[in-house]
């Protein structure tokens, strides 16, 4: 069910390092489409007493309070707007974290082989676990989004993505009930102020970037650690990658 007339809000739900920044910018150049980046950012972070980059400055600059965020995402879009684009990070979804509000959106959810998320990963922190890359509460949300429609939400592989922006956005489009603009498929280089606060951390190359640009051959993860979480998060992967979009 959703609220507030007919403004439709969509969940895109997405570990980090997986162009969802690039897909953010995607909605964002649809006239009819206000964005958020990572609402829960702040809130994960009070929660779990984690230590990442910018935490201070995150904790400063953005509602702490999970319950004011998910009001906020289910209330009207920014400047009036039909679409509603919410970016979020699965792995902020912590266990105290309601799951109520999701009732009030449409979901998709973007996947990326794991071991493309770790080489990207590894290359913006020193240390990696399983549980930053989100797969666990990747797979957890799909199951919920799925029991709330009663039907698999769609599902887009970022490597089919990049290979074909067009033909993918289509079809999302279509799974979501909107109709595709082809001004998705570019967007003006540098930050926005949509961006959270981590951008100047995070988004060097989407900031350089004027489109979805084309992937690079697969990388071969050679540290153990990062092998031993590929073949933890694989089987949640390809559980996922069964229902991709084709485009």
């Amino acid at each position: 069910m959703e609220r507030n007339g007919d403004t439709i809000r969509i969940a895109m739900w997405s570990g980090p390092r997986n162009i969802s920044t690039a897909m953010m910018r995607s909605f964002a150049s649809r006239p009819d489409c206000a964005v958020i980046d990572e609402p829960f950012y702040a809130a994960f972070l009070a929660i779990s007493g984690l230590a990442h980059p910018m935490r201070e400055t995150i904790l400063a600059s953005h509602e702490n309070d999970w319950r004011s965020v998910a009001n906020s995402l289910t209330g009207p879009a920014p400047d009036d707007c039909h679409v509603f684009y919410q970016k979020h990070m699965t792995h902020h979804m912590l266990p105290e974290i309601g799951r109520d509000w999701m009732r009030h959106c449409r979901h998709a959810f973007l996947i990326r082989h794991p071991a493309r998320v770790l080489a990207s990963y590894a290359r913006k922190r020193d240390a990696v676990t399983f549980a930053d890359i989100g797969f666990a509460e990747q797979w957890e949300l799909f199951r919920v989004a799925r029991d709330l429609t009663g039907e698999a939400p769609p599902v887009v592989d970022a490597d089919r993505l990049l290979a074909d922006p067009r033909a993918v956005l289509d079809s999302l489009c279509t799974a979501l009930g909107l109709a595709f603009d082809a001004r998705m498929l570019s967007w003006p280089p540098g930050l926005r102020a949509t961006d959270g606060v981590w951008a100047q951390h995070w988004y060097d190359a989407v900031a350089g970037s004027t489109g979805f640009e084309a992937a690079r051959p697969a990388p071969v993860l050679t540290e153990p650690a990062l092998q031993a979480i590929e073949a933890q998060a694989l089987p949640i992967y390809d559980k996922l990658a069964a229902h991709a979009l084709k485009g």
